[in-house]
């Protein structure tokens, strides 16, 4: 397929890290596909342990560095990851370029992943610019989802081949993971108020269970609540059912692995939910929370999506604090049946870096 051969994604990081996991993710895809990419940071420092050996085809760009935007020919396509407003002398450059030559290039405002409805409305809308650096071009916008007139998945084309080479001990080994044939749960989250409860339950369970805690935002929370529960019942895990082993930050490509590695996952925010989708395991998604509760809908609809069984729906809407339900037992059996036909059916459309080419080659 042949497309442009320069693109400049902008990014903003947010303190969660997901948009920046993204956009490396869809920065790395096009490289591999033969096209060139600058990937626009107002923070790079998450790519020093999420992406250490860099990728070849991928230049990674300061924003906050004055002088790279001067003078800097444009390329062919932009992509505003997110409403991340491009920097200002970028746009204008494009906008000269546009008058004296005609030609613009594609500009494509990639939007967060959603089931909800709206999402097939609005992908490909084009938006002119009245006002501003960028006056006189023109946007579309482009919504990753869950259906074939959406933008579709991140989904690399050596991702299958990847997963089925995994060598699952051999990984457990390398990252001194000391599994003994206990059920292996990954756990990345926010500070869900039903995580005590999940603790307490994985102590009871007659399974037993490793719980393998990434660093930061998860490994706090966790902390906090094996200390209340140790306060309220001090031998909560007197059978020692569930072990705890905390992880250390993960490259991109690790994180693949852990998920493959688990029995069930736990996941938050974009990137690591499209990754479990794909790592075809049962898993728990703990959306970002909105303060207008937009994320409710958002996790509803996503839920129609997966045909997700009363069991799982239920432990979505308390672990997501948008019941006061009792958590509901794990039902990973009867969970996977969703994982799988859903992953199937999503198999059958073409994934996002294929999408946003021919997009891209389309509205040049």
């Amino acid at each position: 397929m042949k497309t442009a051969n320069l693109w400049d994604i902008f990014c903003r990081v947010i303190d969660n890290y997901g948009d920046v996991g993204v956009c490396w993710r869809l920065a790395t895809d096009l490289a591999s596909r033969g096209e060139q990419v600058r990937l626009w940071l107002d923070d790079v420092s998450a790519l020093t342990w999420m992406a250490p050996d860099g990728c070849p085809g991928v230049t990674v760009m300061d924003w906050n560095s004055a002088p790279q935007t001067t003078g800097l020919a444009v390329g062919d396509v932009l992509i505003e990851a997110f409403g991340c407003e491009v920097d200002a002398r970028f746009l204008a450059a494009c906008a000269q370029r546009s008058l004296a030559t005609g030609y613009q290039g594609a500009w494509i405002n990639l939007e967060y992943l959603s089931a909800e409805m709206y999402v097939e409305r609005c992908h490909g809308l084009a938006s002119p610019v009245l006002a501003g650096p960028g006056v006189g071009l023109s946007k579309h916008f482009f919504y990753p989802g869950f259906t074939p007139a959406t933008g579709g998945l991140l989904r690399e084309p050596a991702l299958a081949a990847r997963q089925a080479s995994f060598d699952r001990d051999a990984w457990l080994r390398q990252h001194a993971i000391n599994a003994t044939g206990e059920r292996l749960i990954s756990l990345f989250c926010y500070e869900p108020a039903a995580l005590q409860t999940l603790l307490e339950q994985l102590a009871l369970d007659v399974q037993p269970t490793r719980l393998l805690v990434t660093p930061g935002r998860a490994s706090a929370a966790v902390q906090a609540a094996i200390a209340r529960a140790n306060g309220e019942r001090a031998h909560w895990n007197a059978q020692n059912r569930l072990a705890l082993s905390y992880l250390p930050t993960l490259t991109q490509a690790d994180y693949d692995c852990l998920l493959w590695s688990c029995d069930l996952n736990f996941v938050r925010g974009e990137d690591s939910l499209v990754r479990a989708f794909w790592a075809g395991k049962p898993f728990v998604w703990q959306i970002y929370p909105q303060s207008d509760n937009a994320h409710q809908a958002k996790l509803e609809a996503f839920l129609d999506t997966l045909q997700a069984p009363p069991s799982l729906r239920t432990f979505h809407r308390v672990w997501n604090g948008l019941s006061r339900a009792a958590l509901p037992a794990l039902n990973p059996v009867e969970w996977q049946q969703s994982v799988d036909l859903a992953r199937a059916r999503q198999l059958q459309d073409d994934d996002l870096v294929t999408k946003i080419i021919r997009f891209a080659r389309k509205n040049r």
